[in-house]
């Protein structure tokens, strides 16, 4: 239980998220081979972390695949991972065949998927280009996962709503999870944090500090007490942290700052500074006890600066950051 009084389990779990790129896209260099997206899956795996997770965009500053299909192909390397998006922008999609394709691979994954969600909004163009209005993404999402929830009772399901009518449509099979996989929703406004407490199983945060974790968990319970939520499951708390290991935080700061800058398109520098866990292993564990201390017990790392040094960056924290946590991991819940 967190100070906030939502079901948080005791247990930390560190998982890894990923984005299949090079640093430089020039002359189709970025794109993976199968093996190498296999090596990432095998790597993650044996060396002992939690889950994999990856992004979604439509259209985004650099190359980025379908989220579903990647996992989808995880699944067959991994029999062991907890297997999440983070986050799937659910307004760009019509939820009946999202419902379809997530129940799918909740089978495929033996029900080890979080479905991460989000509104998204930071770049119009894909909005545009599936023919959404961005101003209508919030109460697409809130629709779309009544939706989906229905669709997947594996029950004849109707449904009459602002964007979406439909009536006695029986989707089988259900997903593997009962009643579907944990729900686990982005977003930093107090709009998004009201809907994390009024529909979803679980917070997932980003470029956030620990003490503004805290103060989002406190108004996401306040939604759930206003909506008479009942919590028949732990609800989870994530966060994604940008992430370095380097000799020096300085090191890690450069290298950050060119990855971040060049994935979103603006000076991140600033941002780095304050938001990502960077430098020696403990200064990087610290930042994640941090974390944990606020409420998070799901730690998604996202290893940045070059590309050719990502699987180097995994290998390292496990080795040298990851037994700095092993009490954290081990706790009892």
């Amino acid at each position: 239980m967190s100070n906030s009084g939502l079901p948080v389990e005791d247990r930390l779990r560190i998982g890894i998220q990923t984005i299949h790129r090079r640093s430089e896209p020039a002359a189709g260099a970025w794109l993976p081979t199968i093996d190498e997206m296999c090596t990432l899956v095998e790597l993650v795996d044996r060396s002992g972390y939690d889950s994999l997770w990856v992004g979604d965009h439509i259209s985004f500053h650099i190359s980025i695949f379908d989220p579903l299909l990647q996992l989808a192909q995880a699944a067959v390397i991994s029999r062991r991972l907890v297997f999440g998006t983070g986050v799937y922008l659910v307004p760009l999609r019509h939820p009946t065949p999202v419902a379809k394709q997530v129940s799918t691979l909740d089978h495929l994954t033996e029900g080890r998927f979080i479905f991460g969600v989000g509104v998204g909004g930071e770049f119009h163009k894909e909005f545009e280009a599936c023919g959404v209005p961005v101003a209508e993404r919030g109460a697409r999402l809130d629709e779309s996962l009544t939706v989906m929830r229905k669709l997947w009772s594996g029950t004849p399901a109707t449904h009459d709503g602002r964007f979406f009518k439909f009536e006695g449509v029986t989707m089988q099979p259900p997903p593997r999870q009962a009643g579907g996989p944990p729900i686990w929703c982005g977003g930093r406004s107090d709009a998004a944090l009201r809907r994390i407490g009024r529909m979803t199983d679980g917070w997932m945060s980003y470029v956030i500090t620990p003490e503004m974790f805290r103060q989002g968990l406190e108004k996401i319970a306040a939604a759930a007490a206003a909506a008479g939520r009942v919590f028949d499951r732990d609800f989870g708390t994530a966060h994604l942290l940008f992430t370095r290991i380097d000799d020096t935080y300085e090191k890690a700061l450069d290298a950050a700052t060119v990855t971040l800058s060049q994935r979103y398109g603006m000076d991140f520098r600033k941002a780095a500074e304050r938001y990502c866990a960077l430098g020696p292993p403990q200064r990087v564990a610290e930042s994640i006890v941090r974390f944990h201390d606020a409420g998070v017990r799901h730690v998604i790392l996202d290893f940045v600066g070059p590309y050719e040094e990502r699987d180097r960056q995994i290998e390292r924290f496990a080795s040298e950051a990851l037994p700095l946590l092993a009490g954290l991991r081990a706790a009892a819940g």
